[in-house]
């Protein structure tokens, strides 16, 4: 397999994967923001109508366009609605890129209805297409780019093939207020919805790999401490939603900083990641492992403190019992952490509360000779 081709199936495997708990959340940011501009568009389409009369348009298109803005503005504000519940219906990105592709083809299908032309040229209706396309960017989720860009691209082609069917001759596909209509200009529409859908992907692919680094240390891949002050309120909110527990732990590798000194930087690194293999073999479904700064970490587990402390308390046996070896042959060297835990909601309601009362355990722990965790106040 080629370089080119691996490249495109990463490429295409990255959009079509869902997206992480972070890319959700920023798209459902997205979400929201498109619901507003839909409302703001919805109601200067109404406008459309009034200049096309004022133009000179016929009677039959301008109540076509009356009738699509007053149901582009009833689906807006329903859509508006739904956003503001963040995250709350899963299905709606979908279902409102689907809205906004199917309205334009609707409008151009009762164009097309009243006058074949009109339907297949009128570049204003059709450039709902392309708005459809360009604001899934905002969604931040390559899947509802594909799901726009392939329903424009269907739903226009069939209209295409349906009307040149129906006109039987190229006469009844010329006006005067249209233009001609050929198979030449209907299938550049054609492609060029199909290059927007394409470049409004190569943003969304861009995005979410910016997000990635910001989010992600570049060492030991694990989340950071962006990852954390994003995504942990949320957690806490499910939390307080459906029930549960949640604990945070704080953990510090004691005495690292001998290893960078007495055996160098690169063995430092591979000594952290030997430590983060070791740790993530131990994380459950739903559990996370963030990497602060340094030899600092947070683990972020779904369980009352007393369980909290028994796993993180097996998790520093277990890492004792497997040193790190520099070197092939070489002397193994023991590492161990000292942690602190916090549970919410008994320690703190907030991410500032919970880390602050996670980190003075941690130095309780330091105080009292280390390679420890302390999940109680004395």
């Amino acid at each position: 397999m080629s370089d080119a081709t691996r490249s495109l199936r990463k490429l295409g495997d990255a959009l079509l994967a869902r997206p992480d708990e972070m890319m959700l959340e920023i798209g459902a940011t997205g979400e929201l923001l498109v619901a507003r501009i839909r409302v703001v568009v919805a109601g200067l389409l109404l406008l459309l109508p009034l200049v096309n009369n004022l133009a000179g348009g016929t009677v039959a298109e301008t109540l076509i366009g009356l009738a699509g803005a007053v149901t582009i503005n009833v689906f807006a504000q329903v859509w508006l609605v739904l956003a503001r519940r963040r995250r709350r219906f899963r299905w709606l990105p979908f279902a409102t890129t689907t809205f906004d592709v199917t309205i334009t083809t609707a409008v151009l299908v009762a164009l097309a209805h009243n006058h074949l032309p009109s339907g297949l040229n009128s570049m204003v209706v059709w450039c709902g297409y392309v708005l459809a396309i360009l604001v899934t960017a905002l969604r931040s989720d390559g899947r509802t780019t594909l799901l726009a860009g392939a329903l424009a691209v269907g739903q226009y082609g069939l209209l295409v093939a349906v009307v040149f069917l129906v006109a039987g001759s190229p006469e009844r596909l010329i006006s005067a207020e249209y233009g001609a209509v050929t198979v030449g200009n209907q299938v550049q529409r054609l492609i060029l919805l199909a290059v927007a859908a394409a470049i409004t992907m190569m943003v969304v692919y861009r995005m979410q790999r910016l997000v990635e680094m910001s989010g992600t240390d570049g060492l030991t891949r694990l989340p950071n401490r962006t990852w954390l002050m994003h995504r942990l309120p949320q957690m806490l909110d499910v939390v307080k939603r459906d029930g549960g527990s949640l604990s945070v732990a704080m953990l510090d590798l004691d005495h690292f900083k001998r290893i960078n000194d007495e055996l160098g930087q690169h063995a430092g690194d591979r000594a952290l990641r030997h430590v983060v293999t070791s740790l993530r073999v131990h994380l459950e479904q739903g559990e996370q492992l963030v990497r602060l700064s340094g030899a600092e970490f947070v683990m972020v587990l779904r369980k009352p403190v007393g369980t909290a402390w028994e796993r993180v308390d097996a998790i520093r046996r277990m890492l004792l019992e497997h040193p790190f070896e520099a070197e092939r042959g070489g002397m193994p060297r023991r590492i161990t952490f000292s942690a602190g835990i916090a549970g919410f909601p008994q320690d703190g309601q907030d991410l500032s509360r919970l880390l602050r009362r996670a980190d003075q355990r941690l130095q309780t722990a330091k105080l009292e000779g280390r390679n420890r965790v302390v999940a109680r106040d004395g």
